[in-house]
């Protein structure tokens, strides 16, 4: 018989915003859109902010656009110098309050193979950034 393993439930975004720190990734399809994905996924879990959906500003939810403006802080991890999560923040008018690109520190190729490195190394990276802007 399959172990049951309890689900850990996240406060909601739109509760979270004004006292936790936002962060939006990048979606893309590359290793370091991946790992900017993974990236915020790891971040949350380890109690560092609130990964909330970058692609749902993207289409237009106002309730998400809400959320980025009135959130504590915006953390945006773009995987490469497109810097597409960035630009769908500053499209609705919200800050960005840390902004890093994975492709700056991690070589971007045209694959989803990463390492559970790759995506430890980012989110070192911003913990160490974030604690040194406080």
């Amino acid at each position: 018989m399959a172990k049951t393993v309890e689900k850990k439930l996240l406060e909601a975004c739109h509760k979270a915003a004004e006292h936790s720190d936002m962060i939006w990734v990048c979606g893309g399809a590359s290793n370091v859109g991946l790992i900017a994905h993974e990236a915020g996924i790891l971040l949350t879990n380890g109690g560092n902010g609130r990964m909330c959906c970058t692609a749902a500003i993207g289409a237009g939810s106002v309730v998400h656009a809400e959320i980025a403006l009135k959130a504590k802080r915006n953390i945006v991890i773009n995987g490469c110098g497109n810097r597409c999560a960035s630009k769908i923040l500053e499209r609705v008018g919200a800050r960005i309050d840390y902004e890093v690109i994975v492709s700056n520190y991690i070589q971007k190729l045209p694959t989803l193979d990463i390492s559970e490195d790759e995506v430890k190394k980012i989110a070192a990276k911003i913990v160490e950034d974030l604690k040194s802007k406080t």
